[in-house]
Formats: structure tokens, sequence, C-alpha cells
């Protein structure tokens, strides 16, 4: 998704402080003549990878927009399922002694790989989506206040729903993930005191194959449906596609995450797709390849939220369109402090 305000809010900030196993490449003859050396891109993908039409593809829309728009040399590599955090220093590793020197850790799961390789490459710029915790004068931090969008989709769910009853299926158990379930369930309590809220997760660290399953993710969703769920919100990556198949098959409903999901679901599931909570993690790629292109890098945590037009929501089926004016007045009441949405469980 492409948020204006946060690349405003970014800018103004840069200014004031100065899925597949294979990798693949392109390159250009030219180069951003405002950088004191060649700039050249790498990003390391999270389990799933390109195409999982989710997480990995919004960070890969804003790695090829850079790409092109700066005529940047750039490459990728992809992560494999069951890797440990040594597959992941040495993928950011084999980027940074190519040359790459501006390199994308895709997902929280490379905070310890980015905290033993970083100080070891003090001219290479890293940045990494979902984490805070790695520090140094070449990281920059990017997340999300993915609790609040996730309020909004809950409100939704509970006023889309029939049965009374709405599920979340998580791909895996840990603090990023319940943070969506903690705003999901907050969100439906407010539109709809008396809504049964059901949850499941496909695995449990450290085992993250939860984000990549697309058959768990139907069989995960399938569950919930039997229990009686009619709407369900899912935070599963790649697995998400499972979890649409499930909602078709049962003719229920189901919202996406990350990202549009309605614009690249497969035709036979989008007529059972409500919506996505969006997360502008393109916004946040292409904005730290733009600020070391620019000379203005600045290390540190960006934190995007509603106020800052870094997360939010969209309405894709006409039907439940009708509780957008619902949905908006929540969005305010969070933007302006009147709402709280729980970040923890």
């Amino acid at each position: 998704m492409k948020f204006a305000a946060v690349a405003a809010v970014m800018a103004l900030a840069l200014t004031a402080c100065g899925g597949s196993d294979s990798d693949s490449s392109s390159s250009s003859d030219s180069s951003s003549s405002s950088s004191a050396q060649t700039l050249k891109i790498g990003l390391a993908f999270d389990i799933g990878g390109r195409g999982d039409k989710s997480f990995n593809d919004s960070a890969a829309a804003g790695f090829d927009k850079a790409a092109k728009e700066f005529k940047l040399e750039s490459k990728e590599l992809a992560a494999k399922d069951g890797e440990v955090d040594a597959d992941k220093e040495a993928r950011l590793k084999e980027l940074a002694d190519a040359g790459y020197n501006t390199i994308v850790a895709v997902g929280f799961a490379y905070a310890n790989a980015l905290k033993a390789v970083a100080p070891d490459y003090p001219d290479t710029k890293f940045q990494i989506i979902d984490d805070a915790s790695v520090t140094g004068d070449n990281v920059a931090s990017y997340t999300f206040k993915e609790n609040e969008a996730a309020y909004l989709v809950g409100a939704l769910a509970a006023l889309s729903s029939k049965s009374g009853t709405v599920g979340f299926v998580g791909g895996v158990n840990n603090p990023l993930i319940q943070k969506f379930q903690a705003g999901f369930q907050a969100g439906a309590k407010a539109a709809k005191p008396s809504i049964k809220v059901l949850s499941t997760y496909i695995s449990q660290p450290p085992d993250f194959s939860g984000f990549a399953a697309p058959d768990k993710g139907k069989v995960a969703a399938t569950g919930l449906y039997e229990r009686g769920a009619d709407v369900i919100y899912a935070a599963a990556g790649l697995s998400n596609n499972g979890v649409f198949e499930a909602a078709a098959a049962a003719k229920k409903w189901a919202i996406g995450t990350d990202s549009d999901q309605y614009q690249t679901a497969a035709a036979a599931v989008k007529p059972y797709i409500i919506g996505s909570a969006l997360k502008g993690v393109d916004t946040a790629v292409y904005e730290f390849i733009k600020s070391v292109e620019g000379n203005s890098f600045k290390a540190g945590n960006t934190v995007l939220g509603l106020k800052e037009d870094g997360v939010g929501y969209v309405i894709n089926n006409e039907q439940f369109k009708q509780y957008a004016t619902q949905i908006d007045k929540f969005k305010a009441d969070i933007i302006s402090g009147k709402i709280t949405a729980p970040d923890k469980l």
C-alpha cells in the first residue's frame, strides 16, 4: 500500500536529523549521484518470500520501487523453512560481502542475526522490519502499531458477523502476532460486546512454518468455522491463502492482513474476502532506501500507527461497506487518544 502521510512524516524526521530457495538480482549501469559510494541494495526475505501476497510481497514492492526509481543494482535472498539464526547471519553477510551496502532484513526473526552482523559492517546501512531491539549507528528499525489496524478489522468482523462468533488465525504464537490478536479481540468487543472470539495458531516458536503453510492455514480456519465463527481475521503471511480457501469452502468470510489481499487473491476466493488490515511495509522499505540514497539516513526506531497513516484498513466487499462510518469513528477515536488499542493479550 502507499501511504503518503508516512512518507511525509519520515521525510520531515530525516530532514531534521540530517518464496523460493533461489536468489535473484537485477542491475543498472546508473547509480545515485548523491551517494559517496555506489549504492547497491539487498533484501533478505522472511519465511514465505516473494509471492506470499502479504508481508514479504509488501516489502518487495517498496524494494522494487526504490530500485527502479533510483536505478540501483539489487539482489534478494530467500529464507528456508527450519533455518536457524546462523543461516540468517550467513544471508546478511553474503549480501554485505558482495558489496550490497544498503540491506533490508524483512521481519523480527532477523533480530539476533543482525545484532551479530551489523557491527562488523559499519559502512553498510541495515534496516529491520518489526523489531526495535537492534541498535547501532548503521541500523534503522521500523515497527508498526498493528494492534490499531487489527482493532478496526475486529470491529468490522463483529459488525459483519451473523452467527455472533468471529475467529482469529495467527501464523506463529509470538508477541508480534499476539499484538494482532489483542487489537482484534478488543475491536470486536467494542463494536459488539456480546461477540464471541475464537483463536488458534498454526505453529509455536521456534517453529515459524506457520507463516508459510497454506494447507495448515486452511485446516486451522476450517476448525474455527466448524466451531461457529462466520468471519475470520488471519495474520499468518502466506498461510492466509489457506484461510481464504477455507472461507470459500465454508461459504463464510475472511479478512486479510498487511496488504490489500483482495487484490492479489485467487478469483475463486475473492467473493469471501471482506477486506484487510493494512500495514505500510512497502512505504517503510522505500523510505529507508530513499534516505540512504539521499544521504539522510537516520539510525533508530520509527514507529508507525494510524496517526502516521502507517496502518489502516480497507473494505472490498460492497455489502460490508455500510460499516465504514462506524469503523472510521473508531479510527478517529484511536488517533485522538480517546481509545487505546491494546497490544498485549
